[in-house]
């Protein structure tokens, strides 16, 4: 029933991957099972035949997907199945997209979907390390036109020893955690945060993983070879053209392109010359029987000339759009405390790009739920990128957040997460608004958010910045590395290559490249150009902040941690956690306690000092030990005829018997105390079998001369004793739940 193909493979350290196909998934255009130990990833691509009219683009979907079934867990969410995806594997899906892109024809329009599915996992095994193998292997089984194959590699490094696809429990004991993807013969992604590499050790870790890369593609042809050979592509005609409107329109427009690109005005401006020079230029063709194909073609072609023009203005001049040289950075403006009601705010602004940062502090209450198969738990750091229509002057409803938001966003954090210390007490959300973008927005969150969680107090070990840089090619093999890249060096640029870090080194980075061919003095001199600017940027940033503040903003909330015993934590919470909540409503204080390695950890949160330090007294009375002996200042609670109850401690009465309240006799309660009234007790025993407290008042005063001690009456039974007895059974109760 099945014709079953496989391959297995070491990729040099023990660790063997192995490759099926025939067996699932045989109506898709190609599909494979990559398995890893107790891992297995089912990738599937399909594409259509045909793409639709009007159409100039790749329209790929690459969608990964982890199921819960795959780790034994049912989801938790309401219905109990698989949602929407997560940030996680949303990443994860960008990851394999920036890798696949550059790789199919630019002239392939066809709906193309790769998907990627985890069936199968070990905890221990991360399957986005080998997501990008199994999106390769599906394309390269099918008759989509695809111009690889490619593949990914996870990097570590244990004592400074390079490891290819560490394990959970290795990386954890990484200084790098890098995705690096390519064919045999290029690199064209690389992702991922390091604790401040330099840069010779970022380029001797891309070429560590090539050479794992140039094998595993060897491995995707040997299996191709075992079944036959790779099936012919498909034929498709996907573009209408026409060769002499092209020359036309590049020969006519190609001048005044160059003068507008040579001009060094604004975007705007920039924009505005561009559409004046096309829209000149199509209304020749108004009345035409096929002006609105002549228009499209004309823009098409005209675009082409752009992209031309730009790029050769850079190569034969070094000249930039904005009249900048290749190495310059755009002029930067930095404030901090712009947003009085935050916990921390910054604006960055460089060129025509800036971010508002705030920074929000929380408590354990604020934590992110994590549901996913390999990424659950809860999360205490959070950052949110958020880029709106109007920072590029555009109409676009808000619909939340998109992919390249998440993405953005993803690496943002992971820069910035290097260089916050282990023992913040606080979950932090940082939220960057980008209020204009034209270029490395990504990365003027990174310094904005660097010089907001500063300003919040926050103490962070060291500034972070961050800076984009691009890539000029021609078929000579002339290139230009840019630095700062503007939005439209992006588009019509061979690079984007996000570097994060401090003065020290590299903390996180982002590669995309376009082209193939890069060679390794390419990444070299974009490394060194990136050290330089990312200096010059944080010496820009030190003129309005130098060091975190060394005080919170007013209005931020206070946490203190009280770390406490085991037993104690149900004597703190109370039984259906009545105690706690009448702890938050006497105070106003919100707290939240867990237990962690044999310990209690109750965190007290609150904007007030005198709140906090009420919560804090309570809950430290609860858990302390009474001392016989002691001396310690209580109220009345409850007066009966046979003395009061005194609450001691907090949570904690006791029997002030009317025999123990002076020397003389006190013949009744009546007078004597007053409900609430301030007394001062020694305890002067704990019953050992029912944990009760007996008090005194009279054992704090001096004895009377010639006083003689009566002998102490039999503990009473019945009648009015039983209201003794009875009033201590539910003290002794209480003593004992907070004695567990």
């Amino acid at each position: 029933m099945f014709t079953i193909h496989k391959t297995q493979f070491d990729t040099g350290d023990g660790k063997f991957i192995e490759i099926e196909t025939g067996k699932l998934a045989r109506q898709a255009h190609g599909s494979c099972v990559v398995k890893v130990g107790k891992t297995m990833i089912l990738a599937t691509v399909v594409s259509s035949n045909d793409a639709k009219e009007g159409i100039d683009f790749l329209p790929l979907s690459v969608d990964y997907q982890e199921k819960f079934a795959a780790v034994g867990r049912i989801p938790g969410s309401f219905l109990r199945r698989e949602a929407r995806l997560s940030d996680y594997e949303i990443t994860i899906c960008r990851l394999v997209d920036r890798c696949l892109r550059p790789l199919f024809p630019e002239d392939y329009h066809a709906d193309t979907q790769v998907m990627l599915t985890l069936i199968s996992s070990d905890e221990n095994i991360l399957p986005d390390s080998y997501v990008g193998l199994a999106a390769s292997m599906a394309l390269m089984l099918s008759d989509i036109p695809f111009l690889g194959p490619i593949s990914e590699v996870r990097l570590g490094r244990i004592n400074g020893e390079f490891v290819i696809n560490p394990t959970k429990s290795e990386l954890a004991e990484s200084d790098i955690d890098l995705l690096v993807g390519g064919t045999a013969d290029d690199l064209n992604m690389v992702e991922g945060a390091m604790n401040e590499l330099s840069e010779d050790d970022f380029l001797k870790a891309l070429q560590f993983g090539h050479d794992v890369i140039k094998l595993q593609c060897a491995e995707q042809w040997k299996l191709l070879e075992q079944m036959g050979g790779r099936k012919p592509t498909r034929t498709y005609n996907h573009e209408d053209n026409d060769a002499d409107l092209r020359i036309r329109v590049i020969d006519e427009t190609s001048s005044a392109i160059r003068k507008v690109a040579e001009s060094g005005v604004s975007k705007k401006d920039r924009t505005e010359g561009f559409k004046s020079i096309i829209g000149e230029y199509v209304k020749q063709f108004a009345g035409h029987v096929e002006e609105n194909r002549l228009i499209r073609l004309s823009k098409k072609y005209f675009h082409e000339a752009e992209y031309n023009q730009m790029r050769e203005m850079i190569l034969d001049s070094s000249r930039r759009l904005d009249g900048r040289t290749t190495t310059q950075v755009r002029p930067i403006y930095t404030e901090v405390d712009y947003l009085p009601a935050a916990h921390g705010s910054a604006i960055f602004t460089r060129g025509e790009t800036q971010s508002l940062t705030s920074i929000t502090l929380g408590g354990k209450l604020d934590e992110q739920l994590l549901d996913s198969p390999m990424l659950h738990g809860r999360g205490r750091l959070m950052l949110h990128y958020n880029f709106p229509g109007f920072s590029t002057g555009e109409v676009r409803p808000n619909r939340g957040p998109g992919r390249r938001e998440i993405g953005h966003g993803n690496l943002a954090l992971r820069g910035l997460k290097a260089m916050l210390p282990s023992d913040v007490p606080y979950v932090i959300r940082i939220v960057s608004d980008v209020l204009e973008s034209n270029g490395s927005s990504s990365m003027a969150t990174v310094c904005a958010g660097s010089m907001a969680l500063m300003d919040s107090g926050i103490q962070l070990n060291k500034p972070v910045s961050g800076i984009a840089m691009g890539l000029i090619t021609n078929e000579a093999g002339k290139y230009v590395v840019l630095s700062d890249i503007l939005g439209d060096e992006d588009h019509l640029g061979d690079m984007d290559f996000k570097v994060v870090g401090t003065q020290d080194g590299i903390t996180a980075c982002q590669m995309d490249i376009k082209i193939n061919g890069l060679k390794w003095e390419m990444v070299s001199q974009a490394l060194g150009q990136a050290k330089e600017g990312r200096l010059h940027i944080l010496n820009e940033m030190s003129k309005t902040i130098t060091a975190p503040n060394t005080e919170l903003k007013p209005h931020t909330p206070r946490i203190e941690m009280i770390v406490i015993d085991k037993e104690f934590i149900g004597a703190v919470i109370g039984p259906g956690g009545k105690i706690i909540q009448d702890i938050q409503a006497r105070t106003g204080t919100t707290i939240s306690i867990e237990e962690r390695e044999g310990k209690g950890y109750v965190e007290i949160m609150s904007n007030d000092g005198d709140s906090m330090a009420a919560a804090v007294a309570i809950v430290n009375g609860i858990v302390a030990i009474p001392e016989v002996g002691g001396t310690y200042t209580g109220k009345v609670k409850t007066i009966t005829e046979f003395g009061a109850f005194v609450e001691f401690m907090p949570g904690k009465d006791g029997l002030l018997h009317i025999s123990e309240i002076s020397y003389e006799r006190v013949s009744s309660m009546e007078g004597v105390f007053n409900e609430g009234d301030e007394v001062t007790v020694q305890l002067v025993e704990v019953d050992q079998r029912s944990g009760k407290f007996r008090l005194s008042m009279k054992s704090l005063t001096p004895k009377p001369e010639g006083y003689v001690e009566r002998e102490r009456a039999p503990r009473p039974e019945g009648g009015r004793g039983g209201r003794d007895g009875g009033r201590g059974g539910r003290d002794g109760g209480r003593d004992n739940r907070n004695r567990r």
